[in-house]
């Protein structure tokens, strides 16, 4: 049985039928001719979120991410040093010296999953201060993620790749070139790296990264061009940042522009924030139209669970059709 007949058959009520209904106005989106946006919050990268979010990108079903800087350098972290990872299925029972235990091994812990410092942010690390240098040197700017690309279109990684390289949505995206906004990359292990290097004088200026007003300038155009034809859709994965960054430019343009454009046309969350008062992640996306960022026509769903389990099946469920 494929993933879609298993979830009509068995998804049918409260959360369960909620992802049925969002994935069929995903698919109801797309068959108009719309283009979706994607919001990556949390730590999806080190869950492994790419071996299904890779496919629906190479597809062609997602056209613009939105990602922590977290979640941009976890999927490359996860390309090249897989098999160094360890996972620790008892983690709520560990105690305060077993955690500085994981920590003095050089083991960063993400829940269940320890990501191995050598062999993960050290072997990228070397790679990208040299474009950083490079571009510092020749007086060149750029945005966080295409530093990324460069490095994966350099090939300098190729050979130490320890999973299919398929199952990576970073390299999925620079395929397509889709553009990756990452605000607040700054708070990003590689944006820590990036700072400690302006300081210690092996990079003259913070400024060859183009900065979090630049990337909303940026979406503007981007959002601008590509909604003059069609509609764009909205898949936010967890909240914070990586949803909140990419919304706003609907009344950016609307009512601080004050340019015609149209609203986001389709609208899903998928958040284990319970529902309350002030926040963000747990606001639902009917507060959203009094922003302006979403129309009283607008589709719109919130899947209150695990995003792990839940994006995987909506992007099969996506690809099957």
């Amino acid at each position: 049985m494929k993933i879609r007949e298993f979830l009509k058959a068995n998804f049918k009520h409260f959360n369960a039928a909620v992802v049925v209904d969002a994935a069929d106005a995903w698919v109801a989106h797309l068959n108009k001719g719309g283009k979706m946006f994607i919001t990556l919050a949390g730590a999806m990268s080190t869950a492994e979120l790419g071996i299904s979010l890779a496919e629906i990108i190479r597809r062609g079903k997602v056209h613009g991410i939105c990602s922590t800087g977290a979640n941009l350098e976890e999927d490359i972290f996860n390309l090249v040093a897989n098999k160094h990872y360890k996972r620790v299925p008892n983690y709520r029972n560990l105690s305060d010296k077993q955690e500085e235990e994981l920590r003095d091994a050089g083991l960063n812990r993400v829940t269940d999953t320890c990501i191995p410092e050598e062999e993960a942010l050290r072997r990228i690390e070397h790679h990208l201060l040299k474009l950083w240098t490079k571009a510092d040197e020749n007086g060149q700017r750029y945005f966080p993620y295409e530093y990324f690309y460069q490095l994966l279109r350099s090939g300098v990684l190729a050979g130490s790749y320890q999973i299919d390289p398929k199952d990576s949505w970073v390299l999925a995206a620079c395929e397509k070139n889709l553009p990756i906004f990452t605000p607040g990359w700054e708070d990003s292990t590689m944006g820590n790296i990036f700072v400690s290097n302006v300081i210690k004088g092996n990079i003259k200026s913070f400024n060859i990264i183009k900065s979090g007003l630049e990337q909303m300038n940026m979406l503007i155009d981007w959002y601008l061009d590509n909604s003059k034809d069609q509609s764009i859709g909205f898949f936010q994965i967890g909240g914070g940042i990586a949803g909140d960054f990419p919304i706003c430019v609907v009344p950016l343009i609307q009512q601080d522009l004050q340019k015609p454009c149209k609203f986001w046309g389709y609208f899903c969350q998928i958040s284990d924030s319970t529902t309350s008062y002030g926040s963000y992640s747990g606001a639902v996306p009917n507060e959203k139209i009094t922003w302006g960022k979403l129309g009283i026509d607008t589709p719109r769903f919130i899947i209150e669970s695990d995003a792990t389990i839940v994006a995987p099946l909506i992007f099969q469920y996506i690809l099957e059709h």
